[in-house]
């Protein structure tokens, strides 16, 4: 760890400073909920694109994407090549539907469908997942910016969460879309400027990055074989095109930003322009990762530190230094890909630099996380508290409401996080148990879309079956050895496409043997 130089340190203080500032210029004009929550259809479309591109693109991918290439390979790119095929279904169908309904939260039509459970089995999903999507980013920023600046990761979530609380809560949805504007620009310039760094420091440039990405499969997206129990391209493209759709079709944090558009046609616009921006700049970050293996391949005295540290890690406090050594000599870049980017920020990038580096990342999890608490809070005021406890409330008491609800699940959120500082074990567990209960969500939605024969009793029906697959393709590995016949056979990433795919096509099977009502 190390401490920031004062010029880096101005440079973040500078840009947390103008984010406040975005808050501070917006709170003038929410005066009323409609204004907090969907800026009065008065976004133009190219702003709620760039915004959607933000919360697409987190500091998950900012920082955990190079991290895999540089074990791996570009296999996980296909995620990116599989939003222009969602995009189109949601441009299609998603935006009119909802621009229909005037509903700003994503889940009351599932009432109207099926019943209260509908509503409340998806509003709980929601919430619990932001939270834990929430912690986790705070999480992943603040290991990465404690090696960085060499504060506290709790000093850092602190610091960044209070700083997205008081935009968020001063702007509502107006603040979170034009800081995120900014947001995405920024971060997507902070990717260049790290391959630029890699280039210029690599001995015999960007020829030979890619003379040694081809030596080592590094390019390669994955094997064109028809094999579901593999990571292959095809089980990638279809674990992407239902995680798209479920971006676009079911998460609060898009829906309403359809709500902020002048249009139908501008909101289907910014889903668009979101997947346009997206698809090449993700691709920075994969190229990211084939530099810095690159790099690391040519200089692997530079590695060494970061193997070490990992292979320390793993042995526990206790272990000799031959042991530590004699483990790290075993490491595959796979074991500590996660690690590198980190290193290399440290290590490689001149003073000045830093500062807009640590800001890029903090502007991947800011977009995201400040989207999430202003969705919650929305979800929070329309789904519970007026459906539950207090439906005829004024206009003041709903927007004191939202800010009362976006600061709490904001504290919510840093908590987890910080929660998650020595549980990682806990955190897995809940991730593949948040899995498998919001993995019905879609395939829920689609079937109150499409299938208008669907009552209330067949999407229950269908609902349960698909969450009893999901538990068991999730929780297979659990069964013995001897029994392994009766272990789920394929990838893990074919869970949410078959889970989906099961509630929507029981819940139509089921619908068929339905009784025409009497007239």
């Amino acid at each position: 760890m190390k401490s920031l130089p004062i010029l880096d340190i101005i440079v973040i203080a500078l840009y947390l400073i103008a984010m406040i500032a975005v808050g501070v210029y917006f709170s003038r004009k929410n005066k009323n909920p409609e204004q907090y929550s969907s800026a009065s259809g008065s976004i133009p479309g190219w702003a709620i694109g760039m915004s959607i591109y933000a919360t697409f693109l987190s500091s998950n991918t900012f920082l955990g994407v190079p991290g895999k290439v540089f074990g791996s390979n570009w296999n996980a790119f296909v995620f990116s090549i599989s939003m222009p095929f969602a995009a189109w279904v949601a441009a299609k169908y998603f935006v009119p539907f909802y621009r229909s309904t005037g509903q700003v939260s994503a889940y009351t039509n599932l009432e109207k469908r099926f019943g209260a459970w509908a509503r409340t089995y998806a509003v709980v999903c929601f919430l619990l997942t932001q939270l834990a999507r929430m912690g986790s980013i705070f999480f992943g920023i603040s290991l990465t910016l404690q090696a960085l600046t060499g504060y506290s990761m709790e000093i850092i979530m602190l610091i960044t969460g209070i700083c997205i609380i008081i935009y968020t809560v001063m702007g509502g949805i107006e603040a979170v879309i034009w800081t995120e504007v900014v947001q995405g620009v920024l971060k997507t310039l902070g990717g260049a400027l790290i391959i630029y760094l890699v280039v210029i420091n690599m001995p015999g440039g960007l020829s030979k990055i890619i003379e040694i990405g081809q030596k080592d499969h590094k390019f390669s997206i994955g094997s064109f074989t028809p094999n579901f129990t593999q990571s292959t391209f095809w089980v990638v493209l279809l674990y992407g095109f239902f995680i798209n759709l479920n971006n676009f079709g079911m998460d609060q944090n898009y829906i309403q930003r359809y709500h902020t558009a002048k249009s139908a046609k501008e909101a289907s616009k910014s889903v668009w322009l979101c997947v346009w921006i997206y698809v090449p700049a993700s691709l920075l970050f994969f190229v990211i990762g084939t530099c810095l293996y690159a790099y690391y391949q040519v200089n692997p005295a530079m590695i060494e530190p970061v193997k070490l540290q990992v292979a320390a890690e793993r042995l526990g406090i206790g272990a000799s230094s031959a042991d530590v050594r004699n483990l790290a000599a075993t490491l595959l870049p796979s074991d500590y890909g996660d690690k590198v980017m980190p290193h290399f920020m440290v290590t490689m990038i001149p003073t000045g630099l830093v500062g807009l580096i640590v800001s890029a990342i903090l502007s991947a999890a800011m977009s995201t996380i400040s989207s999430g608490m202003n969705a919650s809070a929305t979800v929070f005021s329309e789904d519970i508290y007026k459906r539950y406890f207090k439906s005829n409330i004024s206009s003041t008491q709903t927007l004191r409401l939202l800010h009362i609800s976006t600061i709490i699940f904001g504290l919510a959120g840093m908590a987890c996080g910080i929660a998650m500082i020595g549980v990682k074990s806990i955190l897995d567990i809940w991730w593949q148990l948040s899995g498998i209960f919001a993995g019905g969500m879609l395939g829920l939605f689609l079937l109150g879309l499409i299938s208008k024969r669907s009552g209330n009793m067949e999407a229950l029906a269908a609902t349960i079956i698909g969450i009893l697959l999901i538990v068991w393709m999730s929780l297979s590995y659990l069964i013995p050895d001897q029994y392994s016949y009766l272990k789920n056979p394929l990838h893990a990433n074919m869970i949410i496409v078959v889970g989906t795919l099961s509630i929507f096509l029981s819940g139509t099977l089921i619908s068929k043997f339905k009784k025409p009502a009497l007239t």
